[in-house]
């Protein structure tokens, strides 16, 4: 999974929030008939959709963790003489926590 350039892709796959989302009016349209019912199913939508939405985003934290961390061999010799290769990865790898955190801040 490429992290660069995640500012854009969604944190739930558009047919998972096709069907949360259906999911959702469903249980309003039948809210009339059926009020306790529609509850409940309002309840499991938003169950599934936070544990989906933590599921992705600590994924998205791990891929972003792996694109900068080095391995534990080099890690204290890459940390005095860092290349600008090195000053690269940081850098972009610091846009995407930004940008992630951002986009989650706005929800």
């Amino acid at each position: 999974m490429t992290v660069t350039g995640t500012s854009g892709a969604r944190l739930l796959a558009a047919g998972d929030s096709d069907k949360l989302s259906g999911r959702l009016r469903h249980a309003v349209a039948g809210f009339v008939d059926e009020p306790r019912d529609a509850v409940q199913e309002a309840d499991l939508v938003l169950r599934e959709l936070t544990e989906r939405l933590t599921d992705s985003v600590t994924e998205r934290r791990r891929a972003l963790r792996q694109s900068w961390q080095t391995d534990g061999a080099d890690g204290a010799a890459a940390g005095a003489t860092a290349t600008a290769a090195d000053t690269e990865r940081l850098r972009l790898a610091l846009r995407d926590y930004r940008e992630l955190a951002e986009r989650l801040l706005r929800v």
